[in-house]
């Protein structure tokens, strides 16, 4: 599997990570686990903020990885 692909995978299951967590903050009446899963998305989609930067780097350094599907 190219590096693109594996990259695009892994930003896709961090921003899925990042949704999941949020919804589960929305779902909780208890303050302790909201904050918590808040906490924890916010960090996912810090995650997926850098794994979005690479992913645009490494498209801008390797053109071949545009023309792929």
């Amino acid at each position: 599997m190219p590096l693109n692909t594996k990259l695009e995978k892994v930003l896709a299951n961090a921003r899925g990570l990042a949704a999941e967590l949020k919804t589960f903050s929305m779902d909780t009446n208890d303050t302790q686990a909201k904050e918590m899963f808040n906490t924890l998305s916010l960090n996912a989609d810090d995650i997926a903020t850098t794994l979005q930067n690479r992913v645009d780097f490494v498209k801008g350094e390797e053109p071949q990885y545009n023309e792929l599907p």
